[in-house]
């Protein structure tokens, strides 16, 4: 037995399957016993499928009428993620005073599932800051994943809240999405979206919808601030519905989740699932999501841009903010490199790649965050390993590993910075350490 002791297998839903057939290195096979699944393994209604080692897994959001908390957990659900597994996972939570509601429904003829969070008005649900959220969810026992994307999630909106109201982020209140309401759509949603097994998140231009809409601080236009403070980046539009179609909640989901926007992937479909909303309108209020596959490359490429300009008269203390700001709009990449310009200036290239859907979206931030008068573009090509998440049990607890694939096979890995940071600051000891410790697992793990 290789990696029978080291390695623990998230929940997905259903009953764990062996890998079938197929002669694997020690390094996978360490990675397959016990029950790890690979792709395309057992789904969440407990259907076993034959592994597809060539494939990987993608969820895709078809944001046509914007996205939602509860349009997003109702959409997974109408995938096939078991009711009662979500209901199981929120169950550990320590919030009372909420029901949720689950059914069937139409909007504009289209049907789907529809979920709503009930309050009881006899048990208050206060306002809520971060560390309150984050408490809640640090009790709740979540699988490690499930816990750390809602985390995310939350710590995203308290930074766009924080931004919108000029005020430091301990002291934003959530008012609404601090609410259980909330809390119940990010972590079930968190939650299903580990039972689907999704190892890539995709999504289209999202709709933001029109008018105004009514929050704790009066009545705002729509997009809400705090939406449009977290999508920054990413291709939206406005006027397709005469309503808030993206809650702060739903961009927030759409921020922590989504690698990259495009509205023409190339998957082949599975399963199709709707997460209805409350409104009723000539567009069907309703989040679509599709699941399928995509190949993994190997040998293969992948068409990427590359946008680059030269700076010699701006502040140094700028140019990491910009690093910042391409990342956070969806770069896959952003770096600075040093150059010796005309007349013997010192000066530096600011380059980042991205997706070709992205390419005028980060050209106008460039354009705007440096003193550039132009962006240079080229399309090029890149070899891309297929990436997922695992984790590796250490004396510090379970922590996750981003495993690289290549043909289906692990091919090298390497501990979520994060994760461990967060553990390193728990246990008060350098960051290093825990790097370290993970090492030593994922040894064990390779050597047998």
């Amino acid at each position: 037995m290789l990696l029978s002791a080291s390695w623990v297998e998230p929940h997905r839903g259903g009953t764990p399957g062996p890998r079938s057939g197929g002669t694997v290195n020690r390094w996978s096979e360490g990675l397959y016993s016990r029950g790890w699944r690979a792709p395309g393994g057992t789904g969440p209604s407990g259907r076993h499928a034959e592994p597809t080692p060539s494939a990987v897994t993608v969820l895709y959001y078809d944001c046509f009428a914007g996205i939602s908390g509860d349009m997003h957990l109702g959409a997974l659900l109408d995938l096939g993620v078991e009711e009662a597994f979500v209901r199981a996972t929120l169950a550990r939570l320590p919030l009372a005073g909420y029901a949720l509601r689950v059914g069937r429904a139409r909007r504009s003829g289209v049907a789907g599932t529809r979920v709503e969070v009930v309050l009881d008005g006899s048990i208050p649900q206060p306002p809520r800051h971060l560390t309150d959220v984050l408490a809640i969810l640090e009790v709740g026992g979540l699988p490690t994943r499930t816990a750390a994307r809602a985390r995310e999630a939350f710590e995203r909106l308290a930074r766009a809240e924080a931004r919108v109201h000029g005020c430091p982020v301990e002291e934003v209140h959530f008012h609404e999405v601090g609410a259980a309401d909330a809390l119940v759509d990010v972590v079930g949603g968190m939650a299903a979206l580990e039972a689907l097994g999704v190892e890539r998140v995709l999504a289209s231009t999202v709709e933001l919808g029109g008018g105004t809409v009514v929050c704790a601080h009066g009545r705002l236009p729509v997009p809400a601030p705090a939406t449009a403070e977290l999508l920054r980046g990413a291709p939206t539009r406005r006027g397709g519905a005469p309503f808030e179609a993206t809650t702060p909640t739903g961009a927030a989901l759409l921020a922590t989740l989504v690698e990259a926007y495009t509205d023409t992937p190339a998957l082949r479909v599975d399963r199709i699932g709707y997460g209805l909303g409350a409104q009723e309108g000539l567009l069907p209020n309703a989040l679509r999501v599709f699941i399928g596959e995509e190949a993994a490359r190997r040998g293969a490429t992948e068409p990427i841009v590359e946008l680059a300009c030269n700076i010699d008269d701006m502040s140094p203390e700028i140019h990491g903010y910009v690093l910042e700001r391409l990342l956070a709009a969806g770069a896959a990449d952003a770096w600075l490199t040093p150059l010796v310009m005309k007349k013997g200036r010192p000066g530096t290239l600011v380059s980042a790649v991205c997706a070709p859907a992205l390419e005028e979206t980060l050209t106008d931030l460039l354009l705007a965050e440096t003193t550039t008068l132009g962006v240079r573009r080229r399309g090029v090509e890149r070899t891309a390993l297929a990436r997922e998440v695992r984790e590796v049990v250490t004396r510090f607890g379970p922590l996750p590993v981003k495993v690289a694939l290549r043909d289906g096979e692990p091919l090298k890995a390497k501990p979520e910075y994060e994760a461990c940071r967060r553990v390193a600051e728990r246990e008060g000891i350098p960051l290093r350490e825990v790097y370290d410790e993970v090492f030593r697992e994922l040894a064990r793990a390779r050597d047998g």
